[in-house]
C-alpha cells in the first residue's frame, strides 16, 4: 500500500517520469557555494523515478526490503527462546533483530512512496535454514546482497533526489550485516570497501527465495542468470564454544578468528545450471545468458573484479583456485574477503565498480555468495 510520507516533498507530485526535459530550472546564486555540483540550485527536489531505469531499480530495492522484513519476522517466529539461547543469543539480541525488522518497514514505506501507486506489496517467500545460526548467516548474506546491489546502481539513477533518500536508507541497512556477523562470531567489518554488483546479479540471487507475489506487483525486468552453486562454500554456521582464545564462534563484539573460513590456494568446487530454468515468483521468470563458453571465475569484492581460470570442466561442473592479492597492500583490502560474490564468465573483461554492469553480457552462471570470511 502507498502510505504518504515526506508530505512537503512528496504529496501531490506525479509519479510518471518525463521522457524529455522541456524547461531549464531557475538557478539562484548561493553565497559561499563552489561552482558545479548536481541539484544545488533552488529547484525543489523530486523524490520519484525520472526514468524506467530509476523505476526498475527502486522496484528491485523495494522487493529486497520486503523480503528482509519477512525474513527477520520469520526467523524470530520459527525458533524458540531456548533455540536462541543455546547459541548465546539472548532477549536483548532478539530485540535488536525485531528492531531491524521495524527498520525494514520504514525503508519499504519510503521506497513505496517514491515509486507511488505502482509500488510492490509483500510476496510469499521460502528460506533455506533449519537452525538459528543458519538463519543468522542467511540474514547477513541477504543483507550483503541488498547493500551491494544498491551500491551498484545508486550513482546511475537519473533522480538524484531519490538517490539521496536511498543513500540514507543504505547507510542504515549496511549496519545489519555487521550485526549478524557479530551474532555468528565473525569479524564484524573485515573489508575496507563494500562491494558493488549489478541489478541483474542482485535479482538472480533473490529470485529463488520468492514463491509468489500479488498480481498487481510490477514485473522486475532485470536478467536472471543461470544458477551457480559453490559445492564447498566455507561454512560459518557450526557453533563452537571453546575456551581457546579466538577459536570460538559465540556472539561477540569481535573475534580475531585465528582459523579462517577460507584461504588463498583453496580449491573451490562449482556446479551450475543451464539457461532456461523457471525461477522466481510463480516460476514466471526464465534464466538466460548471452555469454559464450565458460572459461573464468570472476571474484567480485571491494574495488576489484579478479579472475581465475575455470578448470576441470565436465558438463556443468568445474573447479578453480581461490586467488591471493590485495587492493592496497593491507589484509583488510584482500580481493577475497568477507561475504562476497563469484560468477562464471566467458571472458576476463576488465571492469570497475562504476561500470560493473559491463560484465553482465559475459556471465555464464551466477553470481553466488562466497562466504570467504
Amino acid at each position: 500500500m502507498w502510505i504518504p510520507i515526506l508530505a512537503a516533498a512528496l504529496a501531490g507530485l506525479a509519479v510518471a517520469w518525463p521522457t524529455t526535459t522541456t524547461t531549464t530550472p531557475t538557478t539562484t546564486a548561493l553565497n559561499f557555494q563552489p561552482s558545479g555540483g548536481l541539484g544545488t540550485n533552488s529547484t525543489p527536489p523530486f523524490y520519484h523515478p525520472l526514468s524506467d531505469f530509476d523505476f526498475q531499480s527502486l522496484n528491485l530495492a523495494l522487493n529486497q526490503q520486503l523480503l528482509e522484513l519477512d525474513l527477520f519476522h520469520f526467523g524470530l517466529a520459527k525458533f524458540t527462546v531456548q533455540d536462541f539461547q543455546d547459541v548465546q543469543i539472548f532477549e536483548a539480541d532478539r530485540f535488536l533483530i525485531q528492531f531491524l525488522a521495524d527498520q525494514k518497514v520504514s525503508h519499504a514505506t519510503l521506497l513505496s512512496n517514491m515509486i507511488g501507486e505502482q509500488a510492490a506489496n509483500q510476496c510469499t517467500y521460502q528460506f533455506p535454514f533449519q537452525a538459528v545460526r543458519e538463519f543468522i548467516n542467511f540474514s547477513q548474506q541477504i543483507a550483503a546482497i541488498g547493500e551491494s546491489g544498491i551500491l551498484g546502481f545508486i550513482e546511475h539513477l537519473n533522480s538524484r533526489a531519490a538517490a539521496q533518500l536511498l543513500a540514507q536508507t543504505l547507510t542504515a541497512s549496511s549496519r545489519e550485516q555487521m550485526i549478524f556477523r557479530q551474532y555468528e562470531g565473525l569479524f564484524p567489518v573485515p573489508v575496507d570497501f563494500q562491494t558493488a554488483i549489478t541489478q541483474s546479479m542482485m535479482w538472480t540471487m533473490l529470485a529463488p527465495f520468492i514463491i509468489s507475489c500479488p498480481a498487481g506487483n510490477p514485473v522486475i525486468e532485470f536478467q536472471n542468470f543461470p544458477g551457480l552453486n559453490v559445492v564447498n562454500n566455507p561454512d560459518p554456521t557450526p557453533f563452537i564454544n571453546t575456551s581457546t582464545p579466538d577459536n570460538n564462534t559465540d556472539p561477540a563484539i569481535t573475534h580475531n578468528r585465528s582459523i579462517p573460513l577460507s584461504f588463498p590456494g583453496r580449491q573451490v568446487n562449482l556446479t551450475w545450471e543451464l539457461p532456461g530454468q523457471a525461477i522466481g515468483p510463480n516460476s514466471s521468470f526464465v534464466t538466460n545468458t548471452t555469454a559464450g563458453a565458460p572459461q573464468f571465475v570472476a571474484w567480485i569484492s571491494q574495488l576489484n573484479t579478479t579472475y581465475t581460470v575455470l578448470d576441470n570442466i565436465v558438463n556443468q561442473t568445474g573447479t578453480t583456485i581461490q586467488p591471493n592479492g590485495t587492493v592496497f597492500g593491507n589484509g583488510s583490502s584482500a580481493v577475497v574477503n568477507a561475504t562476497m560474490f563469484i560468477a562464471i564468465t566467458d571472458e576476463d573483461i576488465f571492469v570497475t565498480p562504476f561500470n560493473i554492469s559491463m560484465i553482465n553480457a559475459h556471465i555464464v552462471a551466477g553470481p553466488a555468495v562466497y562466504q570467504a570470511g
